[in-house]
């Protein structure tokens, strides 16, 4: 892969974005391989371009009100409130998961079947890593409102993007925002959709296959890669009435991604990013209710008591999977692979790891945003200093199944 190639394609999917700013680590080391930056994009216009929306849904209902004989149905009304809105600039909240997770040591012998090394490398085709806000974002909306717990006015949150990068060069992008076209859902009801705009992604780059061993992943042997996305956003708030609601999930968004040899360049890359007004090549589904914001009472300067709904806090989740399928060629050469993998298998002193995970969570006043960083390693990789360094608070956990986490 030629650096300058990848340096372009990816400036060119930064412009497309209107130059959101990505957090930088300085704490870089070989690990960080595997590390992930996911984005949560906000907007400083998304609220005007919804009151400009609403104001065609009331200009549509009230000639429909005034000549309902002129035949505005449900098809001009679809056409009209679809019609493409550039994307919005945005400051951008990042939390980083750095780490790998070690796999039980791959322990063959002479004696093993082919049952056996089949059922080893079936396992190797999933991989998982899931991603979280350290604490819940406070901020849904730039303001607070008197109006009501689902005033949209301010809404701030705009998306989300998530990041991976070897060295300089960038190995895996996705970046979706709120969909422009269907802004009448957050009128009508108090719904949002997501819009894939920007994605790059190489299997070879993967994390498959998911095994302790320095495997490359091939088309030859293995088929059907598929990067499969699951988002979740969470909230809590307060009613007038003083019910609470505790981390409810309000949103789910699912994004299957199948990539196959035919879609790769030379370099082994698939790289996509969405003309402004068309609709995307890969789908999201699923949807999400705008955040409830949180009630609350207060008394002004003359001692009146009156409402007020907060800017509405929410936390969200990423889990990000990677699953292929063998060929059977592969199967057929199994002998082969097998010799293969005896000549890599760790030797003596090959022990699992006990795992740690560190984190913290940041406010960046100059950037506008929030930065979450997550650091998982071998326990004897996160010293006291680096823990320190970072002001983070550490977590202990034994090992996992999983490579590269």
């Amino acid at each position: 892969m030629k650096k300058s190639l990848i340096t372009a394609i990816f400036f060119t999917a930064i412009i497309f974005l209107e130059t959101p700013i990505f957090a930088q680590n300085k704490y870089a080391t070989p690990l960080h391989d595997n590390e992930y930056q996911t984005f949560i994009y906000t907007s400083n216009t998304l609220s005007n371009e919804i009151m400009q929306e609403n104001d065609i849904l009331l200009e549509l209902s009230e000639m429909h009100e005034e000549n309902a004989t002129r035949g505005f149905g449900l098809d001009l009304l679809s056409a009209t409130l679809n019609a493409g809105k550039s994307i919005a600039s945005g400051y951008i909240t990042s939390f980083i998961d750095l780490g790998v997770n070690a796999l039980a040591s791959l322990a063959t012998r002479n004696s093993r079947l082919e049952k056996e090394w089949l059922e080893t490398v079936e396992k190797e085709n999933s991989w998982t890593m899931s991603l979280s806000t350290v604490d819940e974002i406070k901020d849904f909306y730039s303001v607070s409102s008197t109006e009501g717990a689902l005033d949209p006015a301010g809404i701030k949150f705009d998306g989300i993007g998530c990041l991976r990068m070897e060295g300089e060069d960038t190995v895996f992008f996705i970046s979706c925002h709120i969909d422009r076209s269907k802004l009448y859902r957050i009128i009508n009801h108090s719904k949002f959709e997501l819009i894939l705009d920007t994605l790059i992604i190489s299997p070879e780059h993967s994390n498959l296959p998911n095994s302790i061993l320095p495997l490359d992943f091939s088309f030859d042997q293995r088929r059907d890669f598929m990067l499969s996305i699951d988002i979740g956003i969470y909230s809590s708030w307060y009613t007038e009435l003083i019910e609470l609601h505790t981390d409810e999930q309000i949103g789910h968004f699912t994004i299957d991604i199948p990539v196959n040899p035919s879609d790769l360049n030379h370099d082994g890359f698939l790289r996509y990013i969405r003309n402004e007004r068309e609709p995307s090549r890969y789908k999201i589904s699923g949807e999400s209710f705008i955040v409830p914001r949180s009630y609350t009472g207060y008394r002004d300067r003359t001692g009146r008591y009156r409402q007020i709904w907060g800017t509405g806090q929410y936390r969200m989740t990423i889990d990000l999977n990677e699953t292929c399928r063998l060929t059977e060629q592969f199967k057929n050469e199994w002998k082969q692979d097998f010799k293969y993998r005896k000549s890599l298998e760790p030797k003596t002193g090959f022990m699992p790891s006990v795992w740690q995970t560190v984190s913290n969570q940041k406010w960046d006043e100059i950037g506008q945003k929030w930065i979450i960083t997550t650091l998982s390693a071998p326990a004897d990789v996160i010293s006291d200093k680096l823990i320190e360094t970072l002001d983070m608070s550490a977590e202990t956990k034994p090992a996992v199944s999983n490579k590269r986490q």
